[in-house]
């Protein structure tokens, strides 16, 4: 069974940092660039970061450069997003999701995802 669970998702002041993190299953997590979205009340989903297979890419959007860190453990099946200086327009529900690609592919259209997780929320309080 194909899965991906997100964790490490809360309610933090603005300036606070959170470390998201999203275990894969049921599939080969080497083959598969990893990426975070993020859906906020009323809007689309939209790419945050991804990483590529051998973690040897990442991709940001540029809201979040020098703020957010993506990273995998290959070992553990799972990718993370540390994220730091918070501010309340981060406030969203974050999805992690898998893309088949090739070796330092990084997709951001979501299309490229074939698979995701249930999300988990973050809020930013001012």
């Amino acid at each position: 069974q194909v899965q991906l669970v997100e964790s490490g998702g809360g309610l933090v002041q603005a300036g606070a940092s959170l470390r998201l993190s999203c275990a894969a299953s049921g599939f080969t997590f080497t083959t598969y660039a990893m990426g975070w979205f993020r859906q906020a009340p009323g809007k689309e989903r939209d790419f945050v970061a991804v990483i590529s297979r051998s973690a040897g890419s990442t991709r940001y959007v540029d809201s979040v450069k020098g703020r957010f860190t993506i990273s995998r453990d290959d070992a553990k099946n799972t990718v993370y997003l540390q994220m730091n200086s918070l501010k309340p327009d981060d406030t969203a529900v974050y999805y992690c999701a898998a893309a088949p690609a090739l070796l330092r592919s990084t997709p951001a259209d979501p299309k490229s995802f074939a698979t995701w997780g249930q999300g988990t929320q973050v809020t930013v309080s001012s």
